[in-house]
């Protein structure tokens, strides 16, 4: 088969190379992958900044993926060739909370990754893809969208009567949006030009700010809440956003604290947050079960992920570079044949 592996550290060792075809032993399934999504993880992964929790050379890269069942190993009931599945990034978190034996063998880190023809996955590592998506499409839900919906549903129990202030358009911060209007949520949302707040709106923010225009946003935020504050931001910037995040929230609101694409290094305004005893919750990915529930209410209310190109898996690098370059509003995505 035909696979996507990082030869040794950096883009240029990212090369598309011919190697064996996997089966699936007893409780797996081989998956037939037809569409791949990035993440900022997999830049990361490029550069080797994940440690001893990545493979440094010779990896199938992303960890992303969705495709159609090739072959069930023996033992197995629940799933039959040709189901639509996408993939689960934890294999072994199942429900419950984190613990460090269950969040092992992410793919595309110490495990290979999806960006190949054919993958085998644990069948407990899988779900059924909602009737209302593509492949390309259920792709974009292993980590911004599972990320996005833990923040709105699990660490803030969103509904109708709160505010959410999300940050750019990026993966994660556009499936919050939306599913924070699932919830009946009303949306702040900010990005840095009028063509991205445009879009913004039409996927449902009812207020939007361009923060390269108005450096107090958070403070702008405030005041469409007539002076109460948010009930929840997402946050995704990180040292670039968090002092205007906590400036946004409400007394006694929640931060949840996700990426750090606006620098990872901050003086922390530790008299802001006890001063308006804030929830300061950091927010990484979730359980099967979660995922699983997150799928239920994409089909419910007939969610469709934003995705933004869509790259032959030859192209990887190409589409690494198109996300590294900012370029992107939702999710970067690679088709496989």
């Amino acid at each position: 088969m035909k696979a996507m592996v990082m030869g040794s550290l950096e883009m240029a060792n990212l090369a598309l190379r011919d190697v064996p075809d996997p089966k699936p032993g007893p409780g797996q399934v081989l998956v037939r992958m037809k569409a791949a999504s990035l993440n900022f993880r997999d830049l990361l992964t490029l550069d080797g900044k994940y440690g001893g929790m990545q493979k440094r050379e010779n990896l199938i890269l992303l960890s992303d993926g969705a495709g159609e069942i090739a072959e069930v190993g023996s033992g197995l009931k629940e799933w039959k060739t040709g189901d639509r599945v996408v993939g689960c990034f934890f294999p072994f978190w199942q429900d419950g909370e984190p613990q460090e034996y269950l969040l092992r063998d992410a793919p595309g880190g110490l495990a290979e990754g999806v960006a190949s023809q054919y993958r085998v996955f644990n069948s407990d590592a899988i779900l059924p893809i909602p009737s209302n998506l593509s492949f390309v499409e259920a792709a974009t839900l292993p980590c911004a969208a599972i990320t996005a919906w833990s923040a709105v549903r699990v660490a803030h129990k969103t509904g109708p009567e709160h505010t959410v202030l999300t940050q750019g358009t990026g993966g994660v911060s556009l499936f919050a949006l939306q599913f924070a209007k699932a919830a009946g949520a009303t949306v702040i949302a900010t990005s840095s030009s009028e063509a991205k707040l445009q879009r913004l709106r039409a996927l449902g923010a009812d207020h939007v700010i361009n923060y390269r225009e108005d450096a107090e946003w958070g403070k702008t935020a405030r005041k469409l809440t007539n002076g109460r504050g948010v009930d929840l931001v997402v946050e995704v910037g990180g040292a670039g956003t968090i002092k205007q995040s906590i400036r946004a929230s409400k007394l006694g609101g929640t931060v949840a604290v996700i990426g750090v694409v606006a620098g990872p290094s901050l003086d922390f305004p530790l008299p802001l947050i006890t001063m308006n005893m804030l929830n300061v919750v950091g927010v990484a990915l979730g359980n099967r079960r979660q995922f699983a529930d997150m799928l239920r209410a994409i089909g419910h209310h007939g969610i469709r992920p934003v995705v933004d190109k869509v790259f032959p898996l030859a192209e990887l690098s190409d589409a690494l570079a198109w996300m590294q370059g900012g370029h992107h509003v939702g999710k970067v995505c690679i088709e496989i044949d």
